[in-house]
């Protein structure tokens, strides 16, 4: 089993994801798991959760209908780490896996996935198009509205939040903090790809 290092875990991701959607979600969860690392005393392994966020979704482009297994089997073929593999598919648990979070890293990947999409197009939304001013309230307000983002499963938010036992108000500002560290160089580097 090896470890990846960053440079060849954001290779492999560009390997299986071309859409400029799933380039900018994995490097926004990256961002957010390393924010989490450093914020809940897990500073050393930073990179680790980091590596964790940018390959979450690794087979989701192009395979959807087997996402999380697909990306097990892509990963054990290049014998990854298997605490990547557990915990990059964990994130998929009751949906297409029965692995379930164990780790706080793995409850921190289940809770803020979905978050960061619906935050994201809330961002949208708003004159700034930024997370930078953006405030609890205005998540929670599109939260409530079920057609909004539709695709951002509310559910899989408040299991995450429960898991962690956590109130979900702390998840979506502790998700909006996280998104804000990262969020202009991903911008910078989402242009330069065009």
């Amino acid at each position: 089993m090896k470890e990846l290092t960053r440079n060849e875990a954001f290779k492999l991701l560009k390997e299986y994801n071309n859409e400029n959607f799933h380039i900018r979600h994995a490097l926004t969860v990256e961002g957010v798991m390393k924010y989490f690392a450093e914020k809940l005393g897990y500073a050393n392994e930073k990179e680790f959760w980091g590596i964790v966020g940018l390959l979450h979704d690794l087979d989701f482009e192009k395979y959807p209908e087997e996402h999380c297994i697909k990306s097990q089997e892509i990963m054990k073929e290049r014998e990854i780490d298997e605490r990547i593999i557990r915990a990059t598919a964990s994130h998929c648990y009751g949906i297409n896996v029965d692995i379930k979070p164990e780790h706080e890293m793995e409850k921190i990947l289940y809770a803020t996935d979905e978050l960061t999409g619906l935050i994201g197009a809330v961002a949208l939304m708003r004159p700034s198009k930024s997370v930078q001013d953006m405030e609890v309230k205005s998540v929670k307000k599109k939260f409530k509205d079920k057609k909004f983002a539709a695709g951002c499963s509310r559910d899989i938010i408040l299991k995450g939040a429960e898991m962690l036992g956590w109130e979900l108000d702390k998840l979506i500002e502790e998700t909006i903090l996280a998104m804000r560290v990262d969020e202009e160089s991903i911008n910078k580097y989402m242009e330069s790809v065009g």
